[in-house]
């Protein structure tokens, strides 16, 4: 592990693995941590994600020749987020933004900052732009909707209606969790993220994955803008066709001692667990009020009422995607 934050000092913090490997799982009592952050209380620390920033005067104009999202005319302080597609179409990045006048702020996944950079200086070309890896330098803080915090005058914050991002020097951190506390961990908010369906990258996506599978279709993807690297493939299926899979939220059998891990088969249970695969689980997060939920990629014409197996365990299907 590269990075350790500060913050796994704090008693009765747990480590996370997988994606957030670096942070906190949790704290000790995950329902408490997930009530109080729906309610609009504590922090929770996305320090292990990767910051990259964009400045210079051809910032927007640039970066709407490489995005989905329109941002020619993005507002200062306004949110948004933007995939880069590879030239098929498949989902290679997922960027979560704000312009702050002078210069966007971007949070990525952990690691995918390097490359994410690589893929932007090979695009510079001629435009008076500098890209830059700021994440030794500042820590993103989440910080949920409803919540009163108040952030030092002149941070960098990306408001959404999921809350706050807040990108917080990292030597201002602990401090910041010390005043804003408490901190809450990273399955905590991941639990509300699939009650939300809302898909990240790598687990709801693999090498294969078009936006309009998992719902990034108006979030993350504009429909009425210019042209871009994998465009034709978005407007293709848009206008001609369906994408061959789509994301549907699972309700758990809660009798299971064990959630269903990421890449677990999905079948229909009519067939059993020996049945032809028809998709995998993405997420799966145990939720204060719902009790154990999942996402899951399935093929786009599995009936939407079919009860589903997720590897042994019963599931209950909703829609997300359209089929």
């Amino acid at each position: 592990m590269s990075y350790k934050s500060p913050l796994l000092s704090l008693p009765g913090a747990v480590p996370a693995e997988g994606p957030d490997e670096g942070v906190a799982a949790h704290y000790g009592d995950l329902f408490r941590e997930q009530r109080t952050l729906a309610d609009g209380g504590g922090l929770v620390d996305l320090s292990h994600r990767g910051v990259v920033t964009v400045s210079g005067e051809d910032r927007l104009s640039w970066l709407h020749l490489l995005l989905t999202q329109h941002v020619s005319e993005l507002e200062p302080g306004r949110a948004t987020e933007a995939l880069i597609l590879s030239p098929n179409g498949h989902v290679e990045h997922a960027l979560y933004l704000v312009d702050d006048g002078s210069t966007v702020w971007i949070h990525t996944e952990p690691g995918a900052q390097d490359a994410l950079i690589s893929y932007l200086e090979s695009m510079k070309f001629f435009y008076r732009v500098e890209v830059r890896d700021a994440t030794a330098e500042y820590a993103v803080v989440h910080l949920p909707a409803g919540s009163i915090a108040e952030v030092p005058e002149g941070t960098v914050v990306r408001e959404t209606p999921y809350g706050r991002d807040v990108f917080l020097p990292r030597g201002e951190l602990e401090s910041f969790a010390a005043a804003h506390g408490p901190v809450i961990g990273a399955l905590a908010l991941e639990a509300l993220r699939v009650e939300a369906h809302r898909p990240r990258l790598g687990l709801e996506t693999d090498h294969r994955t078009i936006p309009h599978e998992v719902g990034w279709i108006g979030t993350a993807v504009h429909l009425n803008k210019g042209c871009y690297r994998g465009q034709e493939t978005v407007a293709r299926v848009h206008n001609l066709g369906k994408p061959p899979r789509r994301l549907v939220f699972l309700h758990l059998d809660g009798s299971e001692v064990h959630l269903p891990g990421h890449g677990t088969p999905v079948r229909l249970a009519a067939d059993g667990p020996e049945g032809r695969q028809l998709g995998f689980v993405t997420t799966s997060a145990r939720h204060h009020e719902l009790g154990p939920i999942a996402l899951a990629l399935v093929k786009r014409n599995v009936p939407v009422d079919a009860p589903l197996l997720a590897g042994d365990t019963a599931a209950a299907q909703e829609v997300v995607v359209e089929p």
